[in-house]
């Protein structure tokens, strides 16, 4: 039976769904007010505004992991599921003050909010899968959780685009992410009861001891940590290349917002493809065989895409193309397809890492090595962030960025410890 057709993943996978949803239809919303509307009030900072927006929502990440992942490890995480996604619906209620302000600087403070909400969700997620799934399934669970995530930031940052730049699209933004919102809830209650492991932990409050404990907790299990570390590179490299897709359409290829769509839709098509590729490869066995040469992919592609760029047929300042129009030149889908391969790879590359994170740490602590992944996530995705406005501010081109960041991965992963993957395989 497929997972989708049991209680024991269905509803956690909805609820996840719509999480990431509902973030991203604000998310890009904001992104879109920003780079389409704004443009002009903000002059050269719109780029920026940008960038500290994907900085923003996963800032939440860092500050408040090791108190999410204590909660999972203490309180049942069906129940703490339940509450996280109430505190979506009061987001949501702010969210709809901060669109009919139209202040920038105030949905950036809601963006934030909606990562706070993600954080402490992060920790139940990926804790639930070894909870209620068999090891056979870990594969198949993480492919089916990474694959909708990215079919959620799809959809999600579709809809949000498209309603935003509609007439009255405050309105409607609004009205999606509540109905989404409500539906997220009413799936998070057919979510199993899933018992705490250590009921008698003492939650501790204080962010950077609890965090350096937690952290220095699972860096000593060298299976988990060097696991760890290959995801949130992952985290790492995605986050600059969905972060960017706006300012390259719109700055290098002179395209609209629907070529942004279409980007996105391209990858998270690859990431979907990959994970799916991965679960079949692998046959339910929770190795890593692939994941080096997956590594290996993402930084050829990227730099063919750093190449492509220079031949891509856009617009001009003044007459934006749409995606239709680029499309109708056979030079353009040569980005595509390195977006799509990128993708791919990715998908191939973290799917393994999740399922030994899950399988290889203790189930006593497992919410707190979840939680230490997310602290690992957010700091690697918060530098990438700095980074790559350092290098607009230094006057780096978006393709430019792209081909730092294929040197970085080509020599980084082999330095932090993904070589070891070959022993897991």
């Amino acid at each position: 039976m497929s997972l989708l057709a049991t209680r024991r993943f269905a509803p956690l996978f909805v609820t996840q769904f719509l999480g990431a949803f509902n973030d991203n239809v604000f998310k890009n919303a904001l992104v879109m007010f920003i780079t389409y509307k704004l443009a002009s009030a903000e002059a050269g900072n719109a780029q920026i505004l940008v960038t500290l927006a994907g900085a923003l929502f996963i800032l939440p990440y860092f500050l408040f992991s090791a108190m999410a992942g204590q909660f999972a490890d203490k309180y049942d995480r069906a129940r703490i599921a339940r509450i996280t996604k109430v505190w979506e619906m009061i987001v949501v209620a702010i969210a709809a003050v901060g669109l009919y302000s139209g202040h920038a600087y105030f949905m950036l403070f809601v963006l934030f909010c909606f990562g706070v909400q993600s954080t402490f969700f992060g920790p139940v997620k990926y804790t639930l899968l070894p909870q209620h799934l068999h090891e056979d399934e870990l594969i198949a669970g993480n492919a089916y959780i990474e694959a909708g995530t990215f079919l959620a930031i799809l959809l999600g940052t579709i809809l949000g685009g498209i309603l935003i730049m509609a007439e009255g699209g405050e309105h409607l933004v609004v009205a999606a992410m509540v109905v989404v919102a409500v539906a997220g809830y009413l799936a998070s209650r057919f979510i199993p009861e899933a018992p705490a492991p250590s009921p008698q932990l003492k939650v501790g409050y204080n962010i950077l001891r609890e965090t350096w404990a937690m952290v220095n907790h699972d860096r000593q299990n060298q299976n988990v940590f060097r696991s760890i570390i290959g995801i949130s590179w992952f985290w790492l490299v995605g986050a600059t290349f969905l972060s960017q897709f706006p300012t390259y359409a719109k700055d290098i290829l002179y395209a609209d917002e629907t070529l942004v769509t279409l980007f996105l839709t391209v990858f998270s098509v690859g990431i979907g493809i990959g994970s799916f590729a991965c679960n079949l490869l692998l046959k339910g066995q929770v190795k890593t065989t692939y994941a080096p040469w997956a590594a290996l992919g993402i930084t050829l592609f990227t730099v063919d895409l750093y190449f492509a760029s220079f031949g891509a047929q856009g617009g001009t300042t003044g007459a934006l193309i749409s995606a239709g129009q680029f499309l109708e030149h056979a030079a353009n889908w040569r980005i595509l397809f390195d977006m799509l391969m990128i993708a791919v790879c990715g998908g191939i590359f973290v799917v393994p890492l999740y399922a030994v994170m899950q399988h290889d740490s203790a189930p006593e602590s497992r919410a707190r090595t979840i939680a230490t992944n997310n602290v690992m996530n957010a700091l690697f995705m918060v530098l990438a962030a700095l980074i790559t406005v350092l290098l607009l501010k230094a006057n780096f081109s978006v393709p430019q960025v792209f081909l730092a960041l294929a040197l970085a991965n080509f020599i980084i992963p082999a330095k932090t410890g993904i070589q070891y993957l070959k022993a897991r395989s």
